[in-house]
């Protein structure tokens, strides 16, 4: 009954997993009418996340014509001066939904629809959920043009396929065809020994295995010597046919002697698991060398849900004097793959060299909280912010403090605290704490303020003070002068900076009525559109006040003439 049981348990889950490919074929239409070129593939390793979707090339340009890729209607419309910048979200009648990102504008009666509620907010950035009647799209309807906005590092769409749960999707499963006949490239191989006593090539350290080209194109390694407890990381890309960049793969396959180990399925990932990818990758190495492992086994806290086939935690138990065959194979969406073989010999080392490990006086368990105080300065790290078990290196230094090393990920906000009850009134109020940068350039780091106490919370480990700011943002006119007509300027524009603390907000008017300004802050410039038809008189009075993260406010006036 036992064993019916069991395999009744395996077969639910293969259905389960299986339902992944179960998707429409012919429902929905690329967004752009353009060949579709990426610079960034669904699931791609990014800076603490996956990425959740296609970034389509749009020739270097802005404001192509972006389409709804099926019918339904605009259920969410979020507008941030970072993220996806300006975003549409369309719900479709079959569950899903896409998402198009970093766009310049959104067609007209969207348009009009944002504008109106970004007016009566006297907000840029904003929210909104409009209800099913309000904003209804025809397949292959006008709903935006392409552009750079928030977080963008040029002109593109970002295009998401989301289930009925919000999870993002590979959208090529859905049929949007990207040319691809190029195989994945692997750039790196390594092998780490995992258990007490275990070792590869006389070593308790990550190695790194040479790899061998052959000629049908895969690569093998010169054998592995092993004991214990071992697993492999690889560090692999894909390439589209008609693009450079170096984009994320969508599956890695190990097995040991021809039996499955694990693989890594890239086909949907939850935003609420998407930093746990810094569990996938050795992240230490990427912080020292700037190239993402991806670790080919993993720890029994780790929840992704990428893997699949798992046995032993992909973690290979290797026995003196015996052979193995071990083969990692990469795939991309289209077929396209890349082989490798290593073969492992079992040998037991009587010296190995030790593992480098440095052992401090604070040791955490990953799944306990940590706390100390010194020189009227707290730290707080709560459990499971960190990944796995770590000797923290701290360093109290007056004013100052050094909480361990960057090359270790946290999940969580730790909470750093200042005692400032010392501190007169009127310096506290210019002070905030900051990140100290390699360079020893201080960064402002989100700052709350109680009578006698100065907090942070963070995900970056690094030095951390209190810093005074006291020169108020900087304010410069780009594309008129105080006094000029400007007829001819469909736009308004405004070059906005801070040195230190960094902007916190700001508010235009003209002739004492709000106007719309966008913030650009890749290139620190405010935009109002005379579009908006909000400035109608001849003579006008503009005013903006830019206030910086710890309160320090400049204001700018000018008159400006309109026919």
């Amino acid at each position: 009954m036992k064993q019916l049981f069991i395999l009744f348990i395996g077969l639910f889950s293969l259905a389960t997993y299986a339902q992944v490919d179960n998707v429409p074929q012919d429902y929905f239409e690329k967004p752009l009418d353009i060949p579709l070129i990426l610079s960034g593939t669904f699931g791609e390793l990014r800076s603490n996340h996956f990425h959740a979707g296609l970034d389509i090339k749009t020739q270097g340009r802005q404001g192509l014509e972006v389409k709804s890729s099926a019918k339904g209607y605009v259920s969410r419309i979020k507008i941030q001066h970072y993220g996806y910048g300006k975003a549409l979200y369309i719900q479709h009648p079959n569950g899903y939904t896409t998402v198009y990102g970093h766009l310049k504008k959104l067609s007209p009666k969207i348009e009009a629809y944002l504008k109106e509620r970004q007016y009566n907010k006297e907000s840029y950035e904003i929210e909104l959920f409009p209800e099913a009647a309000d904003l209804p799209v025809e397949q292959g309807e006008l709903i935006a043009f392409s552009g750079n906005t928030g977080g963008s590092g040029g002109p593109h769409v970002h295009f998401e396929i989301r289930d009925g749960s919000q999870r993002p999707m590979n959208p090529e499963m859905f049929g949007i065809d990207i040319e691809d006949n190029r195989d994945p490239i692997v750039d790196g191989l390594f092998a780490y020994p995992i258990g007490e006593g275990a070792h590869v090539n006389n070593s308790a350290n990550r190695q790194k295995l040479r790899l061998i080209p052959q000629n049908d194109g895969s690569y093998t390694t010169n054998p592995v010597e092993a004991c214990g407890e071992i697993g492999f990381g690889i560090s692999t890309v894909d390439q589209k046919s008609l693009a450079p960049n170096k984009n994320g793969v969508y599956k890695i396959e190990a097995s040991l002697n021809g039996s499955p180990v694990i693989n890594l399925d890239f086909q949907r990932i939850s935003f609420g698991e998407s930093r746990y990818l810094n569990f996938l990758i050795d992240y230490e190495y990427y912080s020292n060398h700037r190239k993402r492992v991806q670790k080919l086994f993993k720890e029994s806290n780790n929840p992704l849900s990428i893997y699949g086939g798992v046995v032993n935690e992909g973690k290979l138990e290797i026995e003196d004097g015996l052979d193995y065959n071990y083969v990692v194979e990469v795939t991309d969406f289209k077929g396209n793959s890349k082989t490798i073989r290593i073969p492992i010999k079992g040998s037991f080392a009587g010296e190995i060299t030790p593992k480098d490990e440095k052992t401090t006086d604070y040791f955490t368990n990953y799944n306990e909280t940590f706390s100390i105080e010194e020189n009227g300065i707290d730290i707080y790290i709560p459990k499971n912010a960190l990944y796995y078990d770590t000797f923290l290196d701290i360093e109290f230094m007056g004013d100052t403090v050094n909480v361990h090393h960057d090359d270790v990920p946290l999940h969580k906000n730790m909470t750093i605290g200042f005692d400032v009850s010392d501190i007169p009134e009127a310096q506290k109020e210019k002070l905030f704490v900051a990140r100290i940068n390699s360079y020893g350039r201080p960064s402002y780091s989100t700052t709350y303020k109680k009578p006698t106490r100065f907090t942070t919370g963070t995900r970056t480990f690094g030095e951390y003070t209190l810093v005074a700011d006291v020169t108020p943002p900087s304010i410069r006119p780009v594309n008129f002068s105080d006094g000029q007509w400007i007829s001819s300027n469909n736009t308004l524009k405004v070059k906005i900076s801070d040195d230190l603390s960094g902007i916190q907000g700001y508010r235009a008017t003209v002739n004492g009525k709000f106007i719309l300004m966008e913030y650009e802050y890749k290139n620190n410039t405010l935009t109002h559109d005379f579009s908006d038809g909000v400035v109608t008189e001849t003579e006008n009075n503009f005013k903006l006040i830019v206030t910086d993260n710890v309160g320090n406010v400049n204001t700018y006036e000018a008159k400006f003439f309109r026919k």
